[in-house]
């Protein structure tokens, strides 16, 4: 490690060989967790580059599960845009299976917000696995499934408590959406900046995956609805104002996640029960329309959103979750 370190602070990158070899060895704790600090802490001060996060990305992917049967789809943020959010993509990833898609979501435990998709999870009682034939059935039955990250990833269990002592976005946050070990077919992608979302538009179609990657540019890490937002695909990159969509311009305050964990598992509740604030359920309303309308392209934006809105209204989302909670516990 002394001599990768050394590499990167004489302004080096390095190969995918050798970003693969580096978190391999993390995985194995072969490091003590003052070089993993030191190593995270280069990727704050510069960008990480394709080559990089690829490398990066296979050393993470070790453990594979085969749920291609289902042509899965996932919805996910990097995290670390600092907004502390509601759980917005797990939200959505209920209301896309509710509307008949089969949704696998990979999540983890909050680093930088109070509340990660795991945590809003297991708040329900829910216990995670990862037997295959287990997920296949929830699928089946519920129409989505949970892989906590950890179980799957042990690199990510390695990290986690640096991750959380130094409670500040890291390249692990971007890499969470690159590592779902069942590889989905299609896949709605968050992240903080614009710069991102270009090197994961390279890194997607490397990948063969059907993608919409989102940015609103104010800072958050999904469409927030708070201001105007990007979105780049495998056909075009399109600029939206949340007015265009028929929505109201929501406010930073109105998507707060909660103080705890508690709090953040009752806004969820509130969302899926259609018991939520307008800016709520909205904001879920937009991101799952965006995700239907990567599996569905010849849908126009509006007729995804009009699918996404029934399928909250109408309580087929908080069916959704309740058959799944009850499976899994």
């Amino acid at each position: 490690m002394k001599d990768i370190l050394y590499k990167l602070f004489e302004h080096h990158y390095l190969s995918r060989e050798e970003a693969e070899e580096v978190l391999s060895n993390i995985a194995q704790s072969k490091y003590s967790n003052e070089q993993v600090a030191s190593l995270i802490t280069v990727f704050l001060m510069r960008s990480i580059t394709v080559e990089e996060l690829l490398g990066f990305q296979k050393a993470l992917m070790r453990v594979k599960i085969d749920l291609d049967e289902f042509k899965p789809l996932d919805i996910v943020g990097t995290g670390g845009d600092g907004k502390n959010t509601f759980n917005i993509s797990t939200c959505s990833c209920f209301v896309v299976a509710a509307a008949g898609y089969p949704v696998v979501k990979h999540g983890n435990y909050g680093a930088t917000s109070v509340s990660g998709a795991s945590n809003v999870i297991e708040q329900h009682g829910v216990k995670f696995t990862k037997d295959v034939d287990k997920l296949k059935a929830s699928i089946n039955k519920t129409g989505i499934a949970y892989l906590h990250a950890p179980f799957f990833s042990p690199a990510l269990k390695a990290v986690a408590p640096i991750r959380k002592s130094l409670a500040v976005r890291t390249f692990f946050n971007m890499l969470g959406p690159l590592v779902n070990p069942c590889l989905p077919a299609y896949q709605l992608l968050g992240v903080y900046n614009l710069p991102l979302l270009r090197l994961y538009s390279y890194a997607y179609q490397a990948s063969g995956t059907k993608y919409a990657v989102v940015h609103s540019l104010d800072g958050y890490d999904e469409i927030s609805l708070t201001s105007t937002f990007k979105v780049a695909n495998s056909f075009n990159e399109k600029v939206y104002e949340p007015e265009d969509l028929g929505f109201k311009r929501n406010t930073d305050g109105e998507l707060f996640g909660g103080d705890t964990p508690e709090e953040a598992s009752k806004i969820f509740d509130n969302v899926l029960s259609n018991q939520a604030t307008e800016a709520q359920k909205n904001v879920v309303i937009a991101n799952s329309a965006f995700a239907i309308n990567i599996i569905c392209p010849e849908k126009s934006i509006a007729e995804c959103i009009e699918e996404a809105k029934e399928t909250l209204e109408s309580g087929k989302a908080l069916t959704t979750l309740k058959k799944f909670v009850e499976f899994n516990s």
